[in-house]
């Protein structure tokens, strides 16, 4: 039985202080640990998940997502979730944590938003 993967795919600064990144793989209880532990040390101003390869996504993996989120928060930066999979939209609508991470339909829409919002 092979264990669950997770790859991250960082991006660079654009030049506005945001970042995305592209998560590859099952974001769960396996993978957790080693998204936070990568994550959480992120210098951006505001930060961009791509969750298109996103094959998997759990309770455990939404507990990542809003304890990076709330982290982020505190310390003054942004964060918000881009290219969604229908199975994590589910995930997240069930959860209610779509009311709490801002959400786009692509990378390129929540790097415009957050460039509009800091004009």
């Amino acid at each position: 039985m092979q264990g669950a993967k997770l790859e991250l795919q960082q991006g660079k600064d654009n030049g506005t202080g945001t970042v995305a990144t592209r998560l590859e793989g099952k974001l769960s209880l396996e993978t957790v640990n080693s998204f936070l532990q990568s994550m959480r040390p992120e210098p951006a101003k505001h930060l961009v998940l791509d969750m298109s390869g996103v094959s998997f996504l759990d309770s455990s993996g939404v507990g990542a997502l809003v304890s990076l989120f709330v982290t982020r928060k505190h310390a003054g930066k942004g964060m918000a979730l881009a290219c969604l999979t229908k199975q994590a939209i589910a995930v997240l609508q069930v959860s209610g944590i779509m009311k709490l991470i801002p959400t786009y339909p692509t990378v390129e829409a929540a790097v415009n938003s957050r460039e509009q919002a800091a004009s």
